[in-house]
């Protein structure tokens, strides 16, 4: 009788490796190629276009900075939602927990390979506030500062990183593609709709409503601790309620 020696068992694959391999999984398909690829080329062209249209003072650094942010931060969580029901849709659930049974430590590598994505953006997004800027300057058609504060960039990544760990969550509590995408969308929109037309709602929908929460974190003045309070509400609601419906989704659905 052969006897099973444990201890010669293959260890699992470290998280940072689990990462990479979420990471790569983003961006070696063709989908996830050209969704990136637009969402680049939507933040230049927001940068092109504020340079073409607004006075030269206006144009600063830290404005085309913050102005190259508005269309990842709008299509960005897309990529999160993807990274979670893809296994789903394309029916690589199997494979994927059979390699790696830890199911909870795959949704952490994805959540994490989707922050990577996102701090690539605002890097990117950084890159474009300086060459604008200076493009601008050499065209004698920007004449704002050079400077961008190391609050400002913080602030900037941590609205990037919460908003695609909300697409994330999504995609982990609903695990289909299409209905991720369109409520993660549609929901956000009908409360802002619903507390702007109906007054009781009005002041209690600033705490829920993600744009108004997380637009003080962003902006040129520190934000208040009032602000903060409802960026965490928001994020609670949005990220964190749905995540953790996610994961427990994740662990008890069967896989076939």
């Amino acid at each position: 009788m052969t006897v099973l020696d444990l201890s010669q068992a293959p260890a699992r694959p470290p998280l940072t490796r689990l990462t990479l391999v979420e990471l790569r999984k983003m961006t070696d398909t063709r989908a996830g190629r050209w969704l990136l690829a637009i969402i680049a080329l939507v933040a230049v062209a927001a940068v092109v276009i504020f340079m073409a249209v607004r006075p030269a003072r206006e144009q600063s650094a830290g404005q085309l900075f913050g102005l190259s942010q508005v269309g990842v931060g709008l299509l960005l969580p897309v990529v999160g939602i993807l990274a979670v029901t893809g296994e789903w849709s394309q029916r690589t659930a199997l494979s994927t927990f059979t390699l790696v049974p830890q199911r909870l430590r795959v949704l952490a590598a994805k959540a994490l390979a989707a922050v990577v994505l996102a701090a690539g953006f605002v890097l990117l997004g950084l890159l474009l506030g300086f060459l604008g800027r200076a493009v601008g300057g050499a065209l004698g058609v920007a004449s704002g500062g050079w400077g961008v504060s190391v609050r400002a960039f913080a602030s900037m990544l941590l609205v990037e990183v919460a908003t695609v760990l909300i697409g994330v969550a999504f995609g982990a509590a609903l695990m289909n593609t299409p209905v991720a995408i369109v409520l993660y969308f549609v929901l956000p929109t009908v409360w802002t709709t619903v507390g702007t037309m109906v007054k009781a709602l009005r002041d209690a929908s600033a705490w829920l409503d993600t744009n108004r929460a997380f637009e003080p974190l962003s902006g040129e003045t520190p934000a208040t601790g009032t602000e903060w309070a409802r960026a965490g509400t928001a994020v609670a609601v949005w990220m964190l309620l749905p995540l953790v419906i996610g994961a427990y989704r994740l662990v008890k659905r069967e896989v076939k």
